[in-house]
């Protein structure tokens, strides 16, 4: 064997450890070779190249918009639901670090790292959509305007992306075996998760507040004065719905990390996260017909986008909630898993009928995404799915660490 200065054999193993997961470089490389991996590598090769067209030749050359549809894709898609799914971060936080129900602790830093994510990859997409994306911090640091929801939003979002950087930072360090800081960090947990809470509520309302400037272009029965209400109650639906989702697929992909799991332990805060949802679920569509009466637009449900509507609301508004209701009532985690997919997908329908499919409802020339892009869209969503297994593989997400107590 060579000999290697000792500070070059510590670099080495260094990054063979927290980089590399214990393997050599070849063996780590063979490692990556499987159908997913090739897929992806794909998807992110031409996602590249459709970014780099872009930027370089404008929107007009990747996507369909138009005066009439400002707002497409990227922004119904990438923006808004992918806001409302990462709303998981402030729900199961503040769950077990305000509300003290530890028995969710395993769920929490899961949640935090999947809306930190979220929310950093609404930044991203938002820069595709943006024509000067250069600009964005422009309004927040030059040229305040305080009277503009976009202002409100802005700022919010930006706060609330460092604020779930800093609830995840005691995962860093303790990957980095770096106590002192990590006990400093987790010092400020509680201040940090009220000031997210605070920062969640107003910006998931906020999102829906946008859309109280249109009245003439969203669907009267999707507008309402209390939208902002429907967007944050959704929200939290739809962050619960969420951690279901994403501890179902955690716990089958990443066998190694969540061996210790008790998988009836796991049913039972499955089944009690499918409780709350039920009852928000309820109480989201009362609140919806309660904005139909107030605009009394019960006429319009006989019409197309009313029969839509009403596939909204009975498809994927009411079902879920009885069938979050039946089980938790037969103690069926099984059935909740399912149900807390059909109620992303009712999150995600909302969220894009009230930005594209009814908005400017009363125009002949319809708006429809350019292929770029759904591509663009999937580009994104597949560098989060990797960038999320490549943190839950080396940090502590799904697992504690036996050299630290949790964080409560």
């Amino acid at each position: 064997m060579a000999d290697y200065p000792a500070e070059s054999f510590s670099r080495q193993a260094w990054v063979a450890d927290k980089l590399l997961m214990g393997q050599s470089p070849r063996e780590y490389l063979r490692g990556l070779i499987t159908p997913f991996n090739i897929v992806a590598a794909i998807i992110v090769c031409v996602g590249l190249v459709l970014t780099v067209l872009r930027f370089t030749r404008g929107l007009a050359a990747t996507t369909n918009l138009n005066d009439n549809y400002p707002w497409g894709l990227w922004i119904g898609f990438d923006v808004l639901c992918g806001v409302a799914l990462a709303a998981g971060g402030f729900v199961l936080a503040s769950t077990v670090h305000l509300f003290g129900l530890r028995d969710y602790h395993c769920l929490v830093r899961p949640a935090i790292l999947t809306g930190f994510l979220g929310y950093f990859f609404v930044v991203v997409g938002l820069c595709y959509d943006l024509g000067r994306p250069w600009r964005l911090p422009y309004p927040m640091f030059v040229s305040y305007g305080v009277t503009s929801v976009m202002f409100l939003v802005g700022w919010h979002v930006a706060l609330y992306l460092t604020v779930q950087f800093i609830e995840f930072c005691p995962a860093i360090f303790e990957w980095l075996n770096m106590k002192k800081v990590r006990k400093w960090l987790v010092s400020l947990t509680i201040g940090a998760t009220v000031f997210g809470v605070i920062l969640s509520t107003l910006h998931q309302s906020a999102l829906g507040a946008l859309f109280l400037l249109a009245p003439g272009k969203v669907h009267p029965l999707w507008y309402s004065p209390w939208i902002p209400v429907f967007f944050f109650v959704s929200a939290v639906i739809a962050g619960l719905s969420m951690v279901i989702f994403e501890s179902t697929l955690s716990h089958r992909i990443f066998h190694s990390q969540v061996a210790d799991h008790d998988p009836a332990h796991v049913d039972r805060l499955v089944i009690g996260l499918g409780k709350a949802a039920s009852v928000l679920l309820f109480t989201y569509f009362c609140l919806k017909w309660l904005g139909v009466a107030h605009g009394q637009n019960f006429g319009l449900l006989n019409t197309p986008y009313g029969y839509w509507f009403l596939v909204e609301m009975f498809g994927f508004v009411l079902l879920p909630c009885l069938l979050f209701a039946h089980g938790v009532r037969r103690r069926n985690a099984t059935l909740v898993r399912f149900t807390s997919v059909v109620t992303v997908l009712g999150i995600m329908l909302n969220r894009l009928n009230v930005s594209l499919i009814t908005f400017q409802w009363n125009l002949e020339d319809r708006y429809f995404p350019r292929w770029t892009e759904f591509f663009v869209s999937l580009f994104i969503v597949t560098v989060g799915i990797l960038t999320f297994r490549w943190i839950a593989n080396r940090m502590p997400v799904l697992r504690d660490d036996p050299r630290y107590p949790p964080v409560h």
